[in-house]
This record gives C-alpha cells, sequence and structure tokens, in this order.
C-alpha cells in the first residue's frame, strides 16, 4: 500500500504569516523532556544555534506581561529588558503560570502568536536584525518557522534593542 506524503497542518501563527504574506519555512525539531518541560533537539541540526531563537515570557512591575525573543545560545538580560520595555525589574512568568498568561506552554511560546492572542510588548534581541532570517516557535512544541526578523517585528510590532548579557 503506497503511503502518501504527509502534508504539516498550519499551525496558527503558520496561517497569521501566510494571510500576511510574510515568507517562512517549516521546521521540525526533535524534543524531549527535561523534567518537567519538553526542550528542542538542536544536536545534528542544520540551523546554528545562534539562528534559533527562544521567545521569553517576562512581567515587568511596570508594563505587566512582555515578551523577549533572544538567540537560544545567549542569556536574556533583565536589567536590558527592564529597561528597554519601561520597567525597573522584570522576571520570567512562573511555569504553572506561563499557559494563562501567553496561551502557550513552555517550549511552544511565539513571538507572533503571544502577539496576536494577548497584544503584549515584543523584544527582539537586536542581533535577528543583523541576521535576517531568524528561527521562531511556530507554537507547537518541535514546531518552528524560518522567517525574516524584520518582517515578524513589523507584524508584531516588535522592537529591536541589545538584550543579551
Amino acid at each position: 500500500m503506497a503511503h502518501k506524503k504527509t502534508k504539516l497542518h498550519k499551525t496558527l501563527v503558520e496561517q497569521i504569516l501566510s494571510q500576511h504574506k510574510i515568507p517562512y519555512q517549516q521546521i521540525i525539531f526533535n524534543t524531549y523532556q527535561a523534567g518537567d518541560v519538553a526542550q528542542l533537539d538542536t544536536n545534528g541540526a542544520d540551523y546554528p544555534e545562534h539562528q534559533i531563537y527562544k521567545t521569553l515570557a517576562l512581567t515587568g512591575n511596570q508594563t505587566g506581561p512582555i515578551v523577549g525573543v533572544v538567540p537560544l545560545d545567549t542569556r536574556l538580560s533583565y536589567k536590558k529588558i527592564a529597561q528597554v520595555s519601561g520597567n525597573k525589574k522584570v522576571g520570567l512568568i512562573p511555569l504553572k503560570e506561563l499557559a494563562d498568561t501567553t496561551t502557550y506552554e513552555h517550549g511552544a511560546n511565539t513571538p507572533i502568536g503571544i502577539y496576536e492572542k494577548k497584544g503584549y510588548p515584543i523584544y527582539f534581541d537586536k542581533s535577528a536584525k543583523e541576521q535576517g532570517d531568524i528561527i521562531v516557535s511556530s507554537g507547537q512544541i518541535g514546531r518552528s518557522v524560518r522567517v525574516n526578523a524584520t518582517q515578524i517585528a513589523q507584524l508584531v510590532h516588535g522592537h529591536f534593542a541589545d538584550l543579551t548579557e
């Protein structure tokens, strides 16, 4: 019996990109469990870790929820994102509150989906603009999209800033 090539269904993020005529490439990463959360397995991936961006949901003492998008191989500077977002202090949203706040589970947070559903302010590390194409989650664990950083920043009214330590 011949198997049909299975076409991936579009995630909400991919549907949003299509609606806005923003080109993207679907990417699937293997995942593994690390404690309570699933993590991307980027070993053996065809993309450098510096091109893969993680989406971190934080809360600021002045603004409430904000989102930082930084390369996987870097650390977000709380001090820098607090400064650019108009906060004195920021902290990661606790894991147990994450899905209620962003509508995504840990590992599936995506700047595109969070902006579409919640409208939170989004900050991208300036390296994304310099790189051009970056890889962000498309809202499901293990599913990502490669997309132009400037185009998604425009879509989500995002800001570029120096965000890493």
